[in-house]
């Protein structure tokens, strides 16, 4: 094709407009000789053209190919077609919307569309002076400036509602699991919670100041156990409702089988804490029913992971079976335990066991007798000393080896640790068990 300045496209060229070149559509100018490369494609079967919108019924690039991206014809009109259902069905529903205003309604919806548009902002004028709505569209900027920052940083995570990291006292943590926070706090993606009270907040200024103020330095409820720095507060469910569910809520960012959020009425929350010049900085707690009919002592429970691997969890559990032996009853955790708290369970059953078992000066050993003086249930007693291999079916009985191998390493364990404060003292519970229970 010739394309000087003689050829057709450029011949009687001048002001006249009608010699001037008409625009040729696309599928007017288009070679229709050409192909789809994507072997065993034929392009001119009803397909799509370009972004597998199903508009088009021709497409000449694999881009656009339904038999590249493993796709029919229908299921890349599939999306178009619901497009167009969903904007008929809004056009519906404005018609409804608008037929169901007054004269009045109608008039100021008509008055603020010739005014602003199709904008979502709201009607501001006439509501406050020009300064303060000038001072609050300055905040409002500067707000979307913060938030596109932290969003650039990381900090805000668009679509999951998950945060990512809590600032809680001297420690940042990194949390494992969803929490449901109120959405607006979710969103945020790191959130900043007062260890005392526990009250979560958006920004480190808010917090900060909210220090300043807080007149909390431990928890709420009675103070049921001291020994040296370590403390245990009951707190109850139905008087301190407030503490008890933002507690549930941050245990709910370390545990996966969590369940109760809001429901704390009936519940008893045993919290412990380890005291130093500035208050009683949370360590971990466990919380009860008030009344459970399956003799459970432990509805839920948590170390806090800057406490981990300390020797804090075992001493929550041993206090949970405390409990138990004060209202002379047989207690187990209910389940699902999470994965660490069956770790530190089945650790716990076995130094209780193999101390039983070192203490043991009699012939015969009853699973019975060993529930009732250590207050474990004979069922976790029975896996736990199948799991040591501690339990033998002989001559149609069950009988109980004592393993010396295994209680001889528990002693030295027990020698090396010598004079270890990670444990609970029984003459330091100050307790009675609630009324009812």
């Amino acid at each position: 094709m010739n394309l000087s300045k003689n050829g057709p496209y450029f011949k009687n060229s001048g002001s006249d407009p009608s010699h001037r070149p008409k625009r040729r559509r696309f599928h007017e100018s288009y070679n229709f000789n050409m192909k789809c490369p994507t072997p065993g494609c034929n392009s001119i079967v009803l397909m799509v053209y370009k972004g597998l919108t199903g508009k088009n019924n021709r497409h000449f690039s694999i881009s656009g190919c339904p038999l590249y991206h493993n796709l029919s014809a229908d299921e890349c009109k599939a999306p178009t077609q619901r497009q167009v259902r969903y904007k008929e069905k809004v056009v519906e529903m404005r018609k409804r919307r608008d037929s169901g205003l007054t004269k009045d309604q109608k008039e100021k919806y008509m008055e603020h569309r010739q005014t602003h548009g199709t904008t979502r902002e709201p009607l501001l004028e006439n509501i406050t002076s020009d300064y303060d709505l000038e001072l609050f569209r300055k905040a409002q900027a500067r707000a979307a400036e913060d938030l596109e920052k932290l969003r650039l940083q990381g900090q805000i995570t668009e679509g999951s509602n998950m945060i990512k990291t809590i600032l809680f006292g001297r420690y940042e943590l990194d949390t494992w699991y969803h929490s449901p926070y109120p959405e607006e706090y979710a969103r945020l993606g790191r959130l900043y919670i007062c260890e005392f009270c526990l009250k979560y907040m958006k920004s480190q200024t808010i917090l900060r100041r909210h220090m300043a103020k807080c007149v909390w330095k431990h928890p709420p409820g009675d103070e049921v156990y001291r020994k040296g720095a370590i403390s245990v507060f009951e707190v109850d469910g139905k008087k301190n409702k407030i503490y008890c569910q933002n507690l549930c809520l941050l245990a709910k960012l370390f545990l996966d089988h969590k369940t109760l959020y809001y429901d704390v009425e009936p519940f008893l929350f045993y919290v412990m804490t380890e005291a130093d010049n500035t208050g009683c900085h949370l360590v971990g707690y466990f919380s009860k029913e008030k009344n459970s009919f399956l003799n459970y002592n432990v509805s839920c429970i948590l170390t806090m992971p800057q406490y981990m691997r300390q020797g804090y969890g075992k001493m929550l559990i041993d206090f949970s079976y405390l409990l138990s032996k004060v209202e002379e009853r047989v207690g187990s955790p209910e389940r699902p335990l999470s994965d660490l708290g069956l770790i530190s369970y089945r650790s716990y059953w076995k130094e209780v066991l193999l101390r039983y078992m070192y203490n043991f000066k009699g012939k015969e050993i009853s699973i019975k007798e060993i529930s009732q003086e250590t207050a474990v249930n004979s069922v976790d007693i029975v896996s736990t000393l199948q799991s040591l291999q501690m339990l033998k079916y002989w001559k149609g009985k069950h009988l109980v080896l004592k393993r010396q191998d295994l209680i001889d390493e528990w002693k030295a364990k027990e020698t090396k640790r010598g004079n270890n404060n990670k444990t609970i003292d029984p003459s330091s519970l100050k307790w009675t068990p609630p009324k009812g229970t």
